[in-house]
């Protein structure tokens, strides 16, 4: 017969050995382990707390920096942005063409190359010449120039972070993952056909990655709270083509 102290010290290491196969084997936590252990705690939240407590803390900061795709009216553009409330910096690729933005309050600035502006598109000699002469200069695109609403929201924190941040359809929680080696829980809209949304863990439960329903990109955020430089570029560097751009 074995005594009653020994049974309970081989369960206990039987129940142990369990315990870290399951978690090698599935990459799952479980057993007597909590997810939640040593986290800021939103992972212990429902999914819409989950997703008011990420927009709240992206509103509640003045800078991040966004990196990935997004499509719109039938367009994608890729992104690589850093903004505040100023004004934003970055790159958009769309087309096949990688252009640079820059917002100082309501001016907004646009840097190219040449085929861009429509250099070797066959529209003749003046067409060039205007091309050659916006290139790689940082071109102030006018209010009234289509361009002006087309790109500016993409500088723009408040107005971008708030159409985006918002799932789509019933919410509910997917388990703990990983963005950036951070610890994230993930929230879906409709089981993710909705979209998702990986929330931090750590720290302020900023939002890391989204992906956006429809298949209309995916987006990851950084750098919340990192100040960067922001200014209007030199006169020697920009121009001021008028009242619109040439079409491009």
């Amino acid at each position: 017969m074995i005594p009653i102290s020994q049974g309970r010290t081989r369960r206990a290491t039987l129940a142990g050995a369990v315990c870290a196969l399951l978690v090698a084997g599935t990459a799952l936590t479980g057993c007597s382990e909590d997810p939640n252990e040593g986290t800021n705690g939103v992972g212990r939240l429902p999914a819409d707390q989950i997703q008011s407590k990420a927009q709240k803390a992206a509103a509640s900061v003045g800078t991040v920096r966004l990196h990935g795709t997004v499509e719109t009216s039938g367009r994608a553009y890729t992104l690589d942005m850093r903004l505040k409330e100023q004004g934003g910096i970055g790159s958009v690729t769309a087309q096949g063409q990688t252009f640079r933005l820059l917002r100082v309050g309501q001016e907004l600035f646009l840097k190219a190359d040449a085929a861009f502006w429509g250099k070797g598109s066959g529209g003749g000699e003046s067409d060039s010449k205007a091309a050659d002469k916006l290139a790689a200069k940082y071109v102030k695109v006018p209010k009234d120039d289509p361009s002006y609403t087309k790109f500016i929201g993409f500088t723009d924190k408040n107005v971008l972070l708030s159409g985006l941040l918002t799932l789509h359809g019933e919410l509910s929680t997917d388990g703990h993952h990983e963005q950036g080696g951070v610890r994230t829980v993930r929230v879906t809209g409709d089981d993710g056909a909705g979209g998702t949304l990986d929330v931090s863990l750590e720290g302020t439960p900023y939002p890391l990655r989204l992906v956006r329903a429809g298949e209309a990109g995916t987006l990851t955020f950084s750098a919340w709270g990192a100040d960067f430089p922001l200014e209007k570029p030199s006169k020697d560097d920009t121009l001021d083509y008028g009242k619109q751009l040439p079409a491009s």
